[in-house]
């Protein structure tokens, strides 16, 4: 049973909570029941705010903290929630949390559900390993979650209710995929990545070495390769390669240049290895990919 010693509310709040009949409907829906929610709101200054649940919860509660700060004790462990944390609990698993005396959290939730929510805490698990990441405060965050609360608050129309679950799946991925979506800006990367990649990109008609780049770049082979794999999920010279491969797709599907033009325009000396390595990235023969691009 749930305990809860908020009594009158916080001056600020809005909330929604779905009947069960509503959720049934939406489990039923064939878009909407991979990700969906039951509850959503937010508390501002959230003044003695406590919730605990000795058997956990049959959804996953997703909570991102915008001022003041609280304590979220999952399974006995406690983490102390300041201004752009966020936070999933998972389902099924005691917990607790509260605002602080002192200094009570405003907090935004989510409470969600379906088989992609499972897929989605499965990632965020994976890749944080304290069970929460600091995320900075932007007005966009605040507009979309507004934007999903309307949605759901202003009618029941099914194609409604749709769009703002899948609304409501980008805005928790956002928090998720946060770090990737950092990596993807080159003002937020790693310098030394984006300049090997750069440098790579635009010397594609080059074969290169990984001790040639090592020594261009005044760092060790080990410390490169180690560096660039974890920034971009490939080694330096597979990176290269696959970099190759794609720019020789463009020629294949753009001019009139034969195929062992493309290879000497991409590096490769040798056409027939050029072949081989075109097929092994890309299921099929630089010839057969050409002839697929007319059609």
């Amino acid at each position: 049973m749930d305990e809860n010693t908020l009594k009158d509310g916080f001056l600020g709040q809005k909330m929604i909570a779905f009947p069960k009949s509503f959720l049934n409907d939406i489990k039923n829906n064939p878009i909407a029941k991979n990700f969906y929610i039951s509850d959503l709101g937010y508390y501002p200054l959230a003044n003695h705010h406590f919730r605990s649940r000795k058997k956990g919860s049959k959804q996953y509660i997703f909570i991102y903290c915008t001022k003041g700060k609280g304590e979220i004790i999952l399974e006995n462990k406690s983490t102390i929630i300041n201004p752009n944390h966020f936070f999933i609990i998972p389902k099924n698993k005691s917990h607790t949390y509260k605002a602080d005396d002192a200094d009570p959290w405003s907090i935004y939730w989510v409470h969600f559900n379906g088989s992609f929510a499972d897929k989605i805490y499965d990632r965020y698990k994976k890749t944080n390993k304290d069970n929460y990441k600091n995320i900075p405060f932007s007005k966009g965050i605040t507009d979309q979650f507004n934007k999903i609360f309307n949605y759901f608050n202003n009618n029941y129309i099914l194609k409604d209710i749709e769009y703002a679950n899948l609304l409501s799946l980008d805005f928790v991925s956002s928090f998720v995929y946060h770090d990737f979506q950092s990596k993807a800006n080159p003002h937020q990367s790693d310098n030394l990545v984006e300049s090997v990649k750069n440098y790579l990109l635009n010397n594609l008609e080059k074969t290169l070495t990984l001790n040639e780049l090592a020594e261009k770049f005044n760092y060790s082979k080990s410390y490169l390769h180690t560096k660039f794999k974890v920034k971009t999920g490939y080694s330096v010279l597979a990176f290269f390669t696959l970099k190759k491969i794609q720019k020789s797709c463009e020629l294949l599907s753009y001019t009139d240049l034969s195929i062992k033009e493309i290879s000497y325009k991409v590096g490769f000396e040798d056409p027939l290895y050029f072949s081989r390595t075109f097929k092994k990235f890309m299921g099929k023969s630089p010839r057969n990919y050409k002839n697929g691009q007319r059609k």
